[in-house]
């Protein structure tokens, strides 16, 4: 045994508003993917032919996938790949037509959670040293 103390482990980049918004909405929808995807099985919607054991797995590999992009929501190719998931849930409305409230919920969200909060994080100042007191000021009523 060493008595050396364990190093600190290096400060994280500050995250953005949408690397926090982000996979917030992908992780709920990926709650109500399963869902969807449990509900397309019991509706036996799936094309004929094709068994519905399909709907399940379908559901869990989008859940996953929407996990996995949550994860890696700093990688540059994430927003992108969250947007391709929004598609594919897009999609499953043609087994199951109620899937647009999904849509329009989750995909609503998503576009609010990429668009504006990529407009708030370009008119915040990108070094925090140089906020002022004008800046950081609260008022109040009573100012």
């Amino acid at each position: 045994m060493s008595d050396a103390a364990p190093r600190p482990r290096p400060a994280r980049a500050p995250r953005t508003l949408v690397q926090k918004l982000a996979p917030i909405v992908l992780g709920f929808e990926a709650i109500v993917v399963l869902l969807v995807g449990l509900t397309i099985f019991g509706l036996k919607s799936l094309p004929w032919g094709l068994p519905q054991w399909w709907a399940i797995i379908g559901g869990v590999v989008v859940a996953l996938a929407m996990v996995a992009v949550a994860g890696m929501i700093t990688k540059p190719w994430a927003i992108t790949a969250g947007w391709v998931l929004q598609v594919i849930v897009a999609l499953s409305a043609f087994f199951v037509p109620a899937v647009l409230l999904v849509v329009l919920v989750f995909g609503g969200m998503w576009a609010y959670a990429t668009i504006m909060g990529a407009r708030l994080d370009a008119r915040r100042p990108a070094d925090p040293s140089r906020l002022t007191e004008e800046t950081t000021d609260t008022h109040t009523e009573s100012d």
